[in-house]
């Protein structure tokens, strides 16, 4: 088991590796295995490879990351300013759905909301931002909500009916607008109906159900 010294030698090491970082302006400090960085740099870009380089020495069993970004005066931008470069490098990355993201600028800090359907969009969009100049920081809140799949629901919902030698799934169609499945034509009871609708709230991305389902 690598002691503290040894857990910080190796870190300091592994910031030498960095070519972004200069590795005199970080300070390492260990106990039990959680690594406490500080100091200051001069770009979020450069926190963040800090804080990866840390996470990579074997033996680290947490991160306190206590750097501070100090933008040097010809690099400071007004939140306005870096909210529009933001914008205008997510409108232009093609695989970040644009009209999902939600964008706050606060003393240099990015907040993103919204949605996506996959992590690697969510993740696009952070490694989109942190390089830009003028940026001290990004909170990352963008939720992934994956979209329906259709065959799954219908799937489940044969399953779920077959379950019951009673019923039968041939009279009902399902449609999907986003993360909301429409339930549309006939079922022969209550008990059905429940059926139907547990068998789609058990299909992952689902967040509403329109149940227009008739007893007949």
């Amino acid at each position: 088991m690598k002691t503290d010294g040894k857990i910080q030698k190796d870190v300091m090491d592994e910031l030498k590796w960095e070519p972004i970082l200069n590795a005199t302006e970080i300070g390492v400090a260990v106990s039990n295995g959680v690594v406490t960085l500080s100091g200051y740099v001069d770009t979020f870009h450069k926190k963040s490879a800090a804080e990866n380089a840390a996470w990579r020495v074997k033996g680290v069993t947490a991160v306190a990351e206590e750097l501070e970004v100090r933008l040097p005066f010809d690099a400071r931008l007004t939140d306005v300013e870096v909210a529009e470069k933001v914008v205008h490098t997510i409108k232009w990355h093609t695989a970040i759905p644009d009209e999902n993201i939600k964008i706050k600028v606060t003393d240099g800090w990015v907040t993103l909301e919204g949605e996506v359907h996959w992590n690697f969009q969510k993740e696009s969009v952070f490694n989109a931002i942190r390089t830009l100049s003028g940026v001290k920081g990004v909170s990352n809140y963008i939720v992934v909500k994956p979209m329906v799949d259709t065959t799954l629901v219908k799937d489940n919902i044969r399953k779920a009916l077959e379950r019951n030698a009673d019923l039968e799934a041939a009279n009902i169609t399902v449609e999907t607008m986003g993360n909301k499945v429409i339930l549309k034509g006939t079922a022969h009871s209550w008990k059905e109906r429940r059926a139907v609708e547990t068998a789609v709230w058990s299909a992952p991305g689902v967040v509403a159900i329109d149940d227009q389902l008739v007893i007949a």
